[in-house]
């Protein structure tokens, strides 16, 4: 406390702490407000204690003009806290009458048939009487039991009953309280209502059971708070709204409200827009409707903003909100404030999960999982499953059954606003670099897996997360795509070459494992420009041949891939690199084939071969006789194909050809797939199936998922030609669904004429 200021207690308002800590800095009103940037009206309001409550982002500014220590600091901005509060929630409690319903409610259909099936159904003992509806904050939940309770009121003969329990205030109401009222409700004199809390709840059940009632609680805190609110069976229902899980009450039947449908909320906010007379356009309404993630608090803000401004439009407002940076401070309208909503649940938090809330802000994906959350926020897995587990019940972060967290839109710009507010900025970039590092060198130790020269890396460094199987290493890098290319995208900005062109080198052969992922253009191209920042010529041929291949990849552009790798070759000629010549003859050979320039192909891929069999690269030179094959097809030479294919699959099972058994494996089911193929321009039907069958199997679990397509499209024509049409009706339409997943509509579109043929 600095010196010469007053002692401050705890029962202090805010008021007096405020007038005490400017007067012990010795500033005026009007000195304060230069200092701040709170105007003086507004102190003066605060000191006077018509503000009890001013916002979080007004006290920060006033504890730092005023150079507050930590303590008096946390003091300050926890009776600001404590005042919001008290100001939202010192109303009438309002109990026994029922709330009123909005009359532009929208959407919720099939919830509101389960609320009708919950309450019409038939008498069960024990607590099946109990609906718990659960949701964060901004979901709609007291709106939507308000109007279940209305809809269904006329089951009850008019005795339904609406508690606030008031779960997100300082004091929430006591259970026994709670009881006193609702018997009050119900018609129990004074005089009759038990002092035990035990026997209030016994009196409590015995009513519910003789009468047909709905009792809604609202805004539960705890299992605590409404366990012996619950009935004990008979035609009673009672409905418990709360933002936490209350993972402990047993016997409840439970309803989790999200985000409303794309297009409920847009209909929701058209509903609330009639009020206003003008007519907005759907398409900024979408928008808007996009911008707010379906939050129906975020809607009913934007909503009552465009209608109490009527010169405002629709389309300037969704531009406004389109910034990230201002989103939250938009939706504000009145007393409805969005970060508000979050901050009460914020504030329920323990102080360390309130820093891994806001420290995940920081992650670059849609979604993460523990191992990653731990490392950003700079704690054990076993503390990041505790804090993960306190988010998900406040409903501040969603899970799902394979382990993984999201938050919504909106609850992540307000986690990010408390990262910037509470935390210094060295900290917040010290956390991101270290979050940058782990998640590049995850990247790299995965992609290694499928690497020849590496084969499965295991764990080389302690604090990765380990990865025992090429499958693991596949589910990693497809699962946190999202967060290694954002951590590579910072790296790239920060001009951390060396990191970048590791992580993008140490993805070539798993690129063909997931060849339709549409960021291996950007993957490629920063590994382009490290390699040249680099001044490695090598590197940067290698990083070009891999942006080739990135453009052989269906819709193919072949001019770019013949660009691409003739610089790959200039460089890789300059820098002496073999393994990159032949890799740009391989992919030149290869455009040069879709073009019909079989005779230069040929070339290209012969030289290639030669190439990669003289430097005992059997995993690349086995890629090139496969490809010389693809050309003798290609200008009708089936037989010297086949025997080509044949040669090639021969040298797959050899297990002294010195191939990598992962590449070999995956090459046989290219390879199998391609003497199907041939078999079946042969005349040779009954063979070419028994090959396409197992091609497709195998493609399928190697996720080389064009291949698999097309192996499956000729199957499908092959069984047409047999008369086995019921089985190429199958195979034509799982052809049909794999295209469709790959992007290749036309090819989807052609497999499903097929198969509506063979119908």
């Amino acid at each position: 406390m600095r010196e010469g200021s007053a002692v401050i207690t705890d029962l202090a308002s805010f008021a007096q702490v405020l007038r005490q800590h400017r007067r012990a800095a010795r500033l005026t009103l009007e000195q304060l407000a230069d200092a701040s940037g709170v105007s003086v009206r507004t102190l003066s309001d605060m000191e006077r204690g018509r503000s009890k409550g001013p916002q979080h982002r007004t006290v920060a500014a006033l504890a730092d003009a005023l150079s507050l220590g930590e303590a008096d600091r946390e003091l300050f901005i926890g009776l600001a806290r404590d005042g919001r509060l008290r100001d939202h929630w010192a109303r009438p409690t309002g109990l026994g009458e029922l709330p009123r319903s909005v009359d532009d409610f929208t959407g919720r259909a099939a919830e509101l048939a389960w609320m009708d099936d919950f309450v019409h159904a038939g008498d069960v003992p024990g607590a099946a009487g109990v609906a718990l509806v659960t949701g964060a904050a901004g979901l709609g939940k007291t709106t939507f039991a308000v109007r279940a309770a209305h809809v269904l009121r006329s089951a009850f003969s008019g005795e339904v009953f609406f508690v606030d329990l008031f779960g997100m205030s300082a004091q929430p109401l006591a259970a026994d309280d709670v009881l006193a009222h609702v018997l009050r409700a119900l018609g129990t004199a004074e005089r009759q209502i038990p002092r035990d809390a035990l026997e209030r709840a016994s009196l409590y059940r015995a009513i519910l059971r003789e009468r047909r009632v709905l009792v809604v609680l609202d805004n539960a805190r705890s299992e605590e708070q409404v366990r012996l609110l619950l009935p004990g069976g008979g035609p009673s229902r009672v409905l418990v709204t709360s933002r936490r899980l209350l993972a402990g009450l047993e016997g409840v039947q439970r309803l989790s409200l999200g985000p409303l449908p794309s297009g409920e909320a847009a209909d929701l906010l058209t509903g609330i827009l009639a009020k206003r007379g003008s007519a907005d356009g759907a398409a900024a309404i979408g928008e808007l409707a996009q911008l707010c993630g379906g939050l129906p608090l975020a809607l009913r803000i934007v909503g009552n903003r465009l209608v109490s401004r009527p010169g405002w439009s629709a389309d300037e407002l969704a531009s406004r909100l389109a910034d990230e940076e201002r989103r939250l401070g938009q939706l504000r309208a009145g007393d409805l404030e969005v970060a508000n909503a979050f901050g009460m649940s914020y504030e329920q938090l323990v102080v360390s999960a309130r820093r891994v809330f806001r420290r995940l802000a920081l992650v670059p994906g849609h979604d993460f999982d523990a191992a990653l959350a731990a490392v950003v926020a700079g704690v054990s897995i076993a503390q990041a499953w505790d804090a993960l587990a306190e988010l998900v019940d406040l409903g501040l972060l969603h899970d799902n059954a394979s382990g993984r967290y999201r938050f919504h839109d909106l609850v992540r710009l307000f986690a990010r606003e408390r990262l910037h507010a509470e935390e210094p900025a060295a900290d917040r970039e010290a956390s991101a670099e270290t979050m940058t590092s782990w998640l590049l060198r995850m990247a790299v130790a995965a992609g290694r897996w499928f690497e020849p020269a590496y084969g499965g890396p295991g764990r080389p460094d302690a604090d990765l997360a380990e990865l025992s199987s090429s499958e693991e290493a596949e589910r990693w890098l497809r699962a946190d795509a999202d967060n290694w290319l954002g951590a590579l995208r910072q790296a790239a900005g920060e001009g951390r070459h060396a990191l970048v062109l590791e992580c993008a080198e140490s993805m070539h052969w798993f690129s063909d494992r997931w060849m339709y992922w549409p960021s291996w253009e950007e993957v490629f191209t920063l590994g382009v420009r490290a390699a040249e920042a680099l001044g490695d010529a090598a590197q940067h041929a290698t990083q070009l041949n891999y942006l080739a291949w990135v453009h052989l990849v269906p819709p193919m552009d072949l001019q770019g891939v013949l660009r691409l790798a003739t610089q790959a070759l200039d460089l890789a000629s300059t820098s002496g690199s073999r393994a990159q010549i032949a890799w740009a003859h391989q992919y030149a050979g290869t455009a040069l084939r879709h073009l019909g320039r079989l005779g230069e192909a040929a070339d290209s891929l012969t030289m290639a071969a030669q190439m990669f069999h003289t430097d005992s690269d059997m995993d690349a030179y086995v890629q090139s006789l496969n490809a010389l094959g693809d050309i003798l097809v290609a200008d009708g030479h089936h037989e010297a194909a086949l025997e080509q294919f044949q040669q090639v699959l021969s040298q797959l099972d050899d297990k002294d050809s010195g191939m990598s058994p992962d590449i070999a494996s995956f090459t046989r089911s290219q390879t199998l797939a391609r003497i199907g193929h041939c078999l079946s321009l042969l005349g040779r039907p009954a063979e070419a199936i028994g090959m396409l069958n197992e091609a497709a199997t195998l493609l399928e679990k190697f996720h080389a998922f064009s291949s698999q397509a097309r192996a499956l499209e000729t199957l499908a024509g092959i069984l047409a030609g047999e008369g086995r049409g019921e089985e190429s009706r199958h195979t034509y339409a799982r052809a049909a669904e794999v295209f469709d997943m790959i992007g290749e509509g036309d090819a989807a579109a052609r497999c499903r004429d097929q198969a509506a043929a063979q119908g």
